[in-house]
């Protein structure tokens, strides 16, 4: 299996790249989201890779960091999603856009990806539930790992929705400690 391949940048065809290494010249295709942040061509490139090799073709993925490649990799997992399809949810959306549209269970969202659909998108929130969303901490777009998204796991173990608990935690001071974030956040939530 081909995990990360560095060498020559050839050549840039949205979305497939052409990179040389050593005299062996791989063609990756990648997201936009990596191909917009992609040096000139001739420069060194060094790119996360994920190999799929089907009947009729043995297929090379490029990614920029690791966190997007494992994204992908959660993607395809899904019934009905194919690379093609998971390459273009990553173009047309950040990590942290999907997160939070999982989190908040917002179809809409997904369906504006070309290629996605309603009942497709209402199966990636399903399914992404619980491995997307919560888990990367996603509040307000941004991915946070602290006392937030702890806060955030032990209001969804109370039984509150990811909605209630991604509202009660906008409002709550920066910097509060976890107990102190949880009080805070259960007597906002009873004012609701």
């Amino acid at each position: 299996m081909i995990g990360r391949i560095s060498g020559i940048l050839l050549e840039k065809n949205p979305p497939q790249l052409l990179v040389d290494c050593n005299g062996v010249g791989y063609e990756v295709d990648v997201p936009m989201s990596t191909y917009y942040n992609l040096p000139h061509i001739g420069e060194k490139v060094t790119l996360f890779t994920h190999q799929a090799i089907r009947e009729d073709a043995h297929l090379l993925f490029g990614f920029g960091n690791a966190e997007e490649r494992a994204v992908f990799r959660q993607l395809i997992k899904i019934s009905g999603v194919g690379a093609r399809t998971a390459l273009s949810i990553l173009s047309g959306m950040t990590i942290a856009d999907l997160a939070q549209a999982v989190t908040l269970q917002e179809a809409g969202r997904l369906v504006k990806v070309p290629g996605i659909g309603k009942k497709t998108a209402e199966r990636l929130l399903l399914e992404l539930k619980g491995k997307l969303g919560a888990d990367l901490g996603a509040v307000g777009g941004l991915v946070q790992h602290d006392a937030q998204s702890d806060i955030l796991n032990a209001l969804l173990a109370l039984g509150y929705s990811d909605k209630e608990a991604l509202a009660a935690l906008k409002n709550m001071p920066t910097g509060s400690s976890v107990s102190d974030g949880i009080k805070y956040a259960l007597k906002a939530l009873s004012k609701g």
